[in-house]
């Protein structure tokens, strides 16, 4: 596997390198942490970032894939999770400082399966608190930016998970 020079823009080409092991895992993971920890701070876009957990992920998905196991389509790709749904030993806020220490101790079934078909979870994604609100400019944590233009905002509870695809820190909310 080669380190990634360029990343691809959609989810379809990153899952066809992964899978013809033209790229790594890890170096793509490794790619999107630098560009969350260079860019995140303008846009908000994560409320919480896994590097040590996504790092664990991404060897276990290049070590699988190298070994000829390949489970489809999302094996190795790293996702971001919007921070309303619940995931197994990471906090999960609801962009309200109510439960902003909250972890629990099972994970949402929509991230069970992303597990079981490879994905890599990269981060939580900032939402309007609760979920609850049009704009995505109203979370314990501060507003998510348009990386297009932060002047404004990428509108809609899923705010953060729209905002971290459009800037390239992960593949899909």
């Amino acid at each position: 596997m080669n380190e990634p020079e360029n990343l691809p823009l959609s989810l379809a080409a990153l899952a066809a390198a992964l899978r013809e092991r033209r790229l790594s895992p890890v170096e793509v993971v490794n790619t999107l942490l630098e560009r969350i920890e260079s860019e995140d701070a303008k846009l908000n876009a994560f409320i919480t970032v896994l590097p040590e957990r996504a790092l664990e992920e991404a060897a276990r998905a290049e070590k699988e894939i190298l070994a000829g196991e390949y489970r489809g389509p999302l094996h190795g790709v790293p996702v971001g999770v919007k921070d309303l749904i619940c995931t197994e030993g990471v906090r999960t806020t609801m962009g309200s400082a109510f439960f902003e220490d909250y972890v629990p101790d099972r994970s949402a079934t929509v991230v069970s399966k992303l597990e079981e078909a490879g994905a890599i979870l990269i981060g939580k994604t900032n939402t309007h608190e609760f979920a609850y609100g049009p704009t995505g400019d109203s979370s314990y944590f501060g507003p998510t930016r348009n990386p297009h233009d932060p002047d404004r905002i990428p509108g809609g509870s899923s705010g953060g998970s729209g905002a971290a695809v459009a800037a390239g820190l992960c593949y899909a909310p």
